[in-house]
């Protein structure tokens, strides 16, 4: 009979934690909210990537992404900070009275114009001084006849040929390949060995010299 109603008083206890459960659900909302939005300009009401979106009590928020988007989990009546340099720093506070766990807005922010003063540099201690120092310069003729030297154009052009291609040109050659091995997809590759185009011109660069051996050019520093 003992064990019968320590049981009774178990299932009990469990349908008294569920009711209260229950009720707790209904009577009162969840404050967590998903709190998203994007960030614009005021002049042009173009995204603004890259903002810090936090929450001013925590320091806890995000940053927009490249479109000016941003999304994270956020209290009702939070205070959300905006913050991103060369805009004026915004405050939105969420509200407290949501009836849906999510909550969307367009936060728009103003530019902050930054005036500093003018900094004037002299290498001189007054502009007299470096002018008479800019006028009474000696240049050494040894060096003025080695920068001489460097600018000639088979200087200049020794120097381009052993300069690495950039990027750009790296790309646009693997680009290239790229469409000459789409153009023999699922042939033979083309063979120029009777391709008469192809002899010209080799004949021609060998009439002008092309596969002569250049001579090796130093340049003088």
């Amino acid at each position: 009979m003992k064990r019968h109603t320590i049981i009774l008083s178990f299932i009990l206890l469990l349908f008294s934690a569920a009711n209260l459960f229950a009720q707790q659900s209904d009577g009162k909302k969840r404050d967590l909210i998903q709190f998203s939005g994007v960030v614009v300009s005021n002049d042009s009401l173009q995204p603004i990537p890259y903002t810090n979106v936090l929450i001013h009590s925590s320091g806890r928020g995000t940053l927009t992404d490249f479109y000016g988007f941003f999304s994270f989990v956020a209290k009702e009546g939070d205070t959300i900070d905006f913050k991103y340099i060369g805009y004026k720093p915004a405050r939105f506070i969420i509200p407290d009275s949501l009836k849906d766990d999510r909550y969307s807005l367009i936060q728009v922010l103003n530019r902050d114009t930054v005036l500093l003063k003018e900094a004037i540099v002299y290498p001189w201690p007054s502009k007299e001084e470096f002018k008479r120092a800019f006028v009474e310069l000696k240049l050494p003729d040894d060096d003025m006849k080695r920068a001489q030297r460097n600018l000639e154009l088979a200087e200049v052009k020794a120097i381009q040929d052993q300069v690495p291609y950039d990027g750009s040109i790296n790309y646009k050659y693997q680009m290239q390949q790229q469409q000459s091995k789409l153009y023999s997809a699922g042939q033979y590759p083309v063979n120029n060995l009777f391709n008469p185009v192809a002899w010209a011109a080799f004949i021609k660069a060998w009439k002008d010299g092309a596969f002569k051996k250049k001579e090796e050019t130093k340049i003088e520093h």
